[in-house]
């Protein structure tokens, strides 16, 4: 029976330690160090309103905006994840040749044969924020057709959002905060 006391007395307190006190210190830590990344990295508009996170990607499904790349989860960060279909699979298929069919439609004059990979694809979590250099210079010339900013200021915009290449990625650029900037051009 005293053993059982003993056990029950440990319990508690790593209970204690490991379940409340440990997390509250890393989380006061955290907010101390590096508030805006323990926060979840949100973007916030003029009015001080959230507008999303830097890390999970959004949809943007009108032309003249630049869009990221395909969700199979429609960016619900609830259900995040991909449906793994292989090359073969019909459904991927499918997928894929719908969106070259919009692409093409959305983005004429520059051909399917051109596209980065990221373009029709859909990423492992389904949530991106950021697509590849390439993907985004690939949509200037339909966004300057449709808003008549010239494709060289799209092209100096997407430098300013370029996280350069490093040994482990490539370069790369954040939807959300380009088209942000984006729509401050157009007002």
């Amino acid at each position: 029976m005293k053993e059982l006391g003993t056990i029950i007395r440990v319990s508690l307190l790593l209970m204690i330690v490991c379940g409340l006190a440990y997390p509250l210190a890393l989380t006061g830590i955290s907010q101390a160090v590096m508030p805006d990344h323990s926060n979840g990295s949100l973007v916030y508009n003029k009015k001080g309103e959230v507008i999303g996170s830097k890390l999970i990607g959004q949809s943007f499904t009108e032309p003249r905006f630049f869009h990221g790349r395909e969700s199979s989860i429609n960016y619900d960060a609830s259900g995040s994840g991909s449906p793994n279909e292989a090359p073969s699979n019909p459904n991927l298929l499918k997928r894929v040749e719908t969106a070259m069919q919009k692409w093409e439609k959305d983005n004429p004059g520059v051909s399917a044969k051109q596209l980065p990979d990221d373009v029709l694809t859909n990423s492992a979590s389904g949530l991106d924020p950021d697509i590849t250099l390439d993907s985004a210079l690939v949509q200037i010339q339909r966004i300057s057709r449709l808003t008549g900013i010239t494709q060289k200021e799209l092209k100096q915009l997407v430098d300013q959002h370029t996280e350069k290449a490093s040994l482990f990625n490539e370069a790369r650029v954040n939807v959300l905060l380009l088209n942000i900037d984006l729509q401050e051009k157009l007002k």
